[in-house]
């Protein structure tokens, strides 16, 4: 049986799995990745490039599921939860539920948040190692609030943000409007974040691709997995409809495709598919310098050099492969209640992308118990950009056996029983 044989075989080709690949390159490790579309196209193509240690707070914070199912008929709310009979759904859901409250807020909190400025600094790194021409600025991002009580609310989660680290300025709107002018008089307040930053997602994966390349590895596009051959506690054989690919290690970075593809290794990973999405489009004459998330609509807005995006929302709908022209529709007229002009002169693209969801809003890094040659590396949720370069880092490290730079232990396939 003819098979392609390589020192480590990255299944995903998405930034968190191109990441793995030039981290484990670097160490000096034979790299083939496969992905089933093109390298960066599917998840790592579309989102607004925000690159946000802001973000430790997790999802599953009070409050976030009764308004899931308060706006679950719905059809443009910020999150959405689609009515279907769905058994995983529902019982990622209920595991959601459980850690909906103060203490599990913060106990998350506290374990994000190393691991988000951790992968700020090594993501900026990367791009100056590698030099990603990717669009990268240190601008910080800010939240912007139209509604006093849900900018007075928001000071408990920054609050707690802060504390553990997370640099963050609170302004009104008047400051607001100076700091960032495309803002229009609606405003209220917001946080600025200073730490944080963005890059052009796209352009970010196909530097990756190109210094991949470069570097010796191989990247197998418009190759879809089928299944897997096992012998004993291993996965011999990755098979597929381009022949069979091996491994000594099996790094698996399939994103929101992780639950489908592990089944059959009798695998249950509890990730399930939130949806995004986001219009692209010329810049505007009066474009955002600063990536801004527009707090009550949920609309996240970033201008580049190269153009212009409006994106976000999260959708529980399953893997629905439609463009749900409501939700973009949503993108646009939550952008115009803040800003003065909230589209741009053309529309390029109009995109949808599933993220990893897991129900604890950690990724998943490690080695299953029943697969000693399997590596997780997935479930990174809305910040697979901001995660990418860490993970890479980290994943290497495990692979290659040494000691990790950051503890794994709160990221264990182990905690789910994998």
């Amino acid at each position: 049986m003819n098979r392609r044989q390589s020192d480590v075989l990255i299944l995903g080709g998405g930034a968190v799995g191109l990441a793995c690949a030039l981290y484990l390159l670097r160490a000096g490790r034979s790299v083939t990745v496969i992905e089933r579309g093109r390298a960066g196209g599917a998840t790592s193509h579309g989102n607004c490039g925000t690159i946000t240690p802001s973000h430790a707070v997790p999802l599953a914070a009070p409050g976030v599921l009764a308004d899931g199912l308060r706006w679950m008929l719905k059809k443009d709310a910020p999150l959405r939860i689609a009515p279907r009979a769905d058994f995983a759904l529902f019982e990622w859901l209920l595991q959601f539920a459980r850690r909906c409250n103060a203490r599990e807020c913060r106990r998350v909190t506290s374990i994000k948040t190393p691991l988000l400025l951790r992968a700020r600094s090594e993501l900026e790194e990367l791009v100056r190692g590698e030099n990603l021409d990717c669009e990268f600025h240190a601008a910080g991002t800010m939240n912007v609030y139209r509604d006093a009580r849900a900018f007075e609310k928001s000071q408990a989660s920054v609050q707690s943000a802060a504390e553990f680290g997370i640099a963050v300025e609170t302004l009104d709107g008047a400051a607001c409007r100076l700091r960032e002018p495309a803002l229009n008089d609606s405003i209220v307040g917001g946080h600025f974040h200073p730490g944080d930053a963005q890059l052009r997602p796209e352009r970010y994966c196909a530097e990756l691709v190109r210094a991949i390349v470069a570097s010796g590895g191989e990247i197998r596009e418009s190759t879809t997995i089928s299944g897997f051959r096992t012998a004993g506690d291993r996965v011999e054989s990755v098979v597929t409809d381009c022949g069979e690919f091996t491994g000594r290690e099996i790094v698996f970075a399939l994103g929101a495709w992780s639950p489908q593809l592990a089944r059959q290794l009798d695998l249950r990973i509890p990730i399930q598919p939130g949806k995004g999405y986001s219009i692209t489009y010329t810049r505007p004459a009066r474009y955002p310098r600063i990536p801004l998330s527009l707090k009550e609509r949920a609309v996240c807005v970033t201008a580049w050099d190269s153009g212009y995006r409006l994106g976000s929302t999260m959708e529980f709908s399953g893997y629905d492969d439609s463009l749900n022209r409501t939700r973009l529709d949503a993108l646009k007229r939550g952008a115009a209640e803040y800003l003065i002009e909230p589209e741009g002169p053309c529309v390029v693209e109009e995109w949808y992308g599933w993220r990893p969801m897991t129900y604890d809003d950690l990724p998943i890094l490690g080695r299953t118990a029943s697969l000693k040659n399997l590596v997780l590396a997935t479930g990174h949720g809305m910040l697979g950009i901001t995660m990418s370069a860490i993970t890479g880092r980290l994943i290497a490290e495990l692979v290659n056996g040494a000691s990790p730079s950051l503890d794994l232990a709160p990221f264990s396939p182990a905690r789910f029983n994998i």
